[in-house]
């Protein structure tokens, strides 16, 4: 057939299909298929991939690719970077869709960091730690022996755990090498607070001693208590050391000069926790920057301001229960913004400014969980069997870990918890280190670690 014709035919021909119906125009299809040889068939099968298969995300504006994927999750995503290498390529560079995916997960977001291929590296990283503490493989424990008798008081700092023996010695250790750094000659302790040059240690004496971790000497003794000193804490800049004791009372020393600045009395049962901490918020009663003494019995929870007055009142007095009917756990968390503090109703977590009970959190299938470390996004707990992390967002224990048979205490000094900063959400790098440590009946000292990642 001539050009001219066949040109004329083929007008014919469209004109007639047009006007088909969409049932006419399939049989009609079928039907040139049917008579069509390979050249025709490969010719068809090649303009119908071009025409059907339109690689949307290859067509798209960047811009509005990245804002059609942000709908999707996570997971379909990575399924999505499977697809093609130019995919893989557009999907990797969005940033904002793997730092959210990193922060439903609990993850510490540092904006600044604009590189997209570095939030999915940290994404699969996270999402791998999830994993593991959902299967409970997150941990692993070790020891440290070299006590010879009962280790009553526990502090963690950067990478190293100080132990207080009835051994009548201190100890400090590396955590990561499980080497013992120093040893030195004390009292019995039954508090300890340390930093890179001395100990300071509460007694079942009744006395709080500073030492110096070189010599082993003894540089400070502070005599006034008439009950055992449960716990201490101090600060250098202020030059306040402060103590919390069997005898009901709280004492304030000079650090230096070890006199007494001041006795504060209100407590009707044994003083089992001390916290000497900068505020961080505004209220009637303080201002950000103004030092806060906290102290704890039983039932109450007083707040104090920190001078040198000799006639120091009590800020507040908080509670759980007006007929001292709720006990509390003697663990205490404040960070200048919040107090929180566990008892067998739940977790319970006050407002600093107001000093209003901002929540209560209940674990109905759990009773008595005790409070280990307290954060925006997790909670570190424990009781006579498990270690528990909780997701705050949900309220939820998301993980747990077996503990061994560990002394019990009533005064809470034998377990603590180690780094805290992964509570305030995961980063990929803080989620190192120690989690969880306990004196054991064996007098060693019980370890809980976070295992490299895989």
């Amino acid at each position: 057939m001539e050009r001219k014709d066949f040109e004329t035919w083929l007008d014919n021909i469209s004109v007639t299909f047009l006007s088909l119906t969409d049932l006419q125009k399939n049989e009609t299809l079928d039907h040139l298929i049917s008579l069509s040889g390979a050249v025709q068939l490969r010719h068809l099968s090649n303009n119908l991939e071009t025409l059907l298969k339109r690689d949307f995300l290859k067509l798209l504006p960047l811009e509005l690719s990245f804002y059609l994927l942000k709908w999707l999750d996570p997971q379909t995503l990575l399924t999505c970077c499977l697809v093609s290498k130019q995919w893989n390529k557009v999907i990797s560079a969005c940033t904002e869709v793997w730092q959210t995916a990193c922060k439903n997960l609990g993850w510490q977001i540092d904006d600044s960091v604009q590189d997209a291929l570095h939030w999915k590296k940290v994404y699969l990283k996270a999402i791998l730690r999830m994993k593991q503490l959902e299967d409970h493989e997150a941990f692993e424990t070790s020891s440290l022996i070299g006590h010879s008798a009962r280790v009553y008081a526990l502090y963690y700092k950067d990478g190293l755990l100080c132990t207080g023996s009835d051994d009548l010695s201190a100890k400090l250790w590396d955590v990561s090498t499980g080497q013992c750094v120093y040893g030195i000659q004390t009292h019995t302790c039954a508090a300890v607070k340390f930093d890179e040059q001395k100990p300071v240690t509460g007694s079942f004496d009744n006395t709080v001693a500073c030492w110096e971790w070189s010599s082993g000497a003894r540089t400070q003794h502070f005599r006034g208590h008439t009950g055992a000193v449960f716990s201490v804490d101090y600060n250098d800049e202020l030059d306040i050391l402060v103590s919390g004791s069997a005898d009901f009372t709280v004492k304030v020393w000079a650090l230096s000069a070890g006199t007494c600045l001041n006795t504060l009395t209100g407590h009707t049962e044994w003083v089992t926790k001390v916290v000497l901490q900068k505020c961080k918020v505004k209220s009637l009663l303080h201002s950000p920057g103004d030092y806060i003494l906290l102290s704890a019995d039983k039932y109450e929870i007083k707040i104090w301001p920190i001078g040198r007055e000799i006639n120091c009142k009590c800020l507040k007095t908080l509670s759980v229960s007006e007929d001292r009917s709720i006990c509390l756990q003697p663990r205490l968390h404040f960070d200048g913004k919040y107090i929180v503090c566990s008892s067998a109703l739940g977790l319970y977590q006050w407002d600093f400014a107001s000093y209003d009970i901002l929540r209560v959190i209940k674990t109905p299938e759990i009773a008595n969980l005790a409070l280990l470390g307290f954060g925006d996004i997790f909670a570190l707990l424990f009781d006579n069997r498990y270690l528990y992390i909780m997701d705050l967002r949900t309220e939820s224990l998301i993980s747990r870990w077996p503990l061994p048979e560990y002394r019990k205490s009533k005064r809470g000094s034998s377990f603590l918890a180690g780094e805290a900063s992964w509570l305030n959400g995961l980063d990929g790098h803080n989620d190192t280190g120690l989690v969880f440590a306990t004196s054991m009946p064996d007098h060693s000292i019980h370890l809980v670690l976070w295992k490299e990642h895989g």
